[in-house]
This record gives C-alpha cells, sequence and structure tokens, in this order.
C-alpha cells in the first residue's frame, strides 16, 4: 500500500491485519485515560474568566478531553471495531487501577512512615466515584466511537470537523450526565447547584477543546492515514459493543 495515497477499504477487509502505528495510539489513549482520571478525578476547581467571572470546572477536564481526540482518531483512522477494542482495554486498565490502588491503600503502613493519610486522600476514592467514571467513560466512548463512525459514512468521508465536534458533543454529553449525578449526587460538599454548575461547564469546555484541538485532529489523522496507506470505513461493521471480532 502506498504511503501517500492512502486506499478506501472496508473495516472488515482489516480483520486479522497488522497496522503499523495502531498499538502506539491504543497506548496514548489508555495512557491518558488512566492519568487524568488519577491526577483529575473529583477535584473541583475554578478560574476566573473576563465578563463571566468564576467558572467552576472539574480539574481532569485539562487532559481526559484528549483521550476523546485519540477515540476520534482511532475510529476516523482504524474504524469502530478497533476503536472498541481499544476502550474495552481502555475499560480494564481502569478496573485493574481502582483494584490496585485499593490493595495498595489497605495495606499496613509501615509504623514509621507519615504519608497514609495523604495516600488515601489521592488514592482511597469512594466506590460510588469509582463506579460512575468507569460507567461514563464505557458509554461515552462509545457514543463518541459509533457517531464518528457512522457521520464518516453519512458525509462520504468530507468535513471532518463535524464528525469529530458532533461526536464529542454526544460522547461528552452521556460522559457528563452519567459521571457527575452518579458520583456526587447528594453529596455533602456536592450541592446540586454545584453539580450542574461543574457538569454544565466541564462539557461546554471538553467540546470547546476539541474545537480547539480540530487542526491537530486534522494533521494527526492525514499523517496516519497515509502511513497506514488506507482509509476504513464501517459499512458492513457489526457496531455491538460486546463484539470481540477486529
Amino acid at each position: 500500500m502506498s504511503a501517500s495515497s492512502p486506499v478506501v477499504v472496508d473495516a472488515n477487509s482489516l480483520h486479522g491485519k497488522p497496522l503499523r502505528y495502531f498499538d502506539y495510539v491504543m497506548v496514548a489513549f489508555v495512557v491518558i485515560m488512566l492519568l487524568s482520571n488519577v491526577i483529575g478525578a473529583g477535584k473541583r476547581a475554578v478560574i476566573d474568566l473576563p465578563v463571566i467571572g468564576l467558572w467552576p470546572f472539574g480539574a481532569g477536564i485539562l487532559f481526559f478531553p484528549v483521550s476523546y481526540v485519540i477515540g476520534d482518531i482511532l475510529t476516523e483512522v482504524y474504524g469502530y471495531a478497533r476503536a472498541r477494542r481499544c476502550i474495552w482495554v481502555g475499560t480494564v486498565a481502569m478496573i485493574f487501577m481502582v483494584f490496585m490502588s485499593w490493595v495498595v491503600v489497605k495495606l499496613p503502613p509501615d509504623a514509621g512512615w507519615t504519608g497514609q493519610a495523604a495516600y488515601e486522600s489521592v488514592f482511597g476514592q469512594v466506590p460510588r466515584i469509582v463506579l460512575a467514571s468507569i460507567c461514563a467513560f464505557w458509554a461515552g466512548e462509545f457514543a463518541n466511537s459509533l457517531v464518528i463512525s457512522k457521520m464518516k459514512i453519512w458525509t462520504q468521508g468530507k468535513h471532518l470537523w463535524t464528525r469529530t465536534i458532533g461526536s464529542t458533543i454526544v460522547g461528552q454529553g452521556v460522559d457528563s450526565l452519567i459521571f457527575y449525578p452518579l458520583a456526587f449526587y447528594g453529596a455533602p460538599d456536592w450541592p446540586v447547584s454545584a453539580m450542574l454548575e461543574v457538569m454544565v461547564s466541564q462539557f461546554v469546555l471538553k467540546v470547546s477543546w476539541e474545537a480547539i484541538l480540530t487542526p491537530v485532529t486534522y494533521l494527526v489523522v492525514n499523517v496516519l492515514k497515509r502511513r497506514e496507506g488506507v482509509d476504513v470505513y464501517d459499512n458492513h461493521t457489526d457496531y455491538t459493543p460486546f463484539k470481540s471480532q477486529i
């Protein structure tokens, strides 16, 4: 296959065939997703914007949307089936991260070590937040991938920006509607007004991030398509989230 002229192919024709850069993109997707959840989950931050004033947002928003950008790239370049594989890998990785955090937090600390309280504060997340994060990630990423895959067919591969932004609106909407109510509704330090403010603001900021990063998405997508030599369409793809074939 030529490195300069990608060939239009159906996703099913790539089943079982190795692609040179797919594994690297998958690793980047999983790493960013895990780190954004470890470092940013649960923290409510605020910035002072001109005219608008104080704007609250979830701290993880600064980097978590990059996982959606990479998710867009995965579906656009490699098709829904391979994006589905990455979503499941990310979900399993998140579950293992939660399990590992629980085990390490529960281990009795050495008598001379004074960091247990801080360690529990960072890694001892409450079960409902963990459940909300996993459910929101899983549902949001699948919604994002489904929309961009379908829109690629509808637009005949034109106007990539409509697919990346449109899929992010749907995917981040699903993510936000699941995560914040499931994680914080009824929590004493998260009144409903604050929860709704953060939920709406983080949705707006995430979609804005996607729009800002559109030139980067175009660049990466075009480079990967040329390097892989294919332009994948999901004309006959089974969109069931639980199907394992790629």
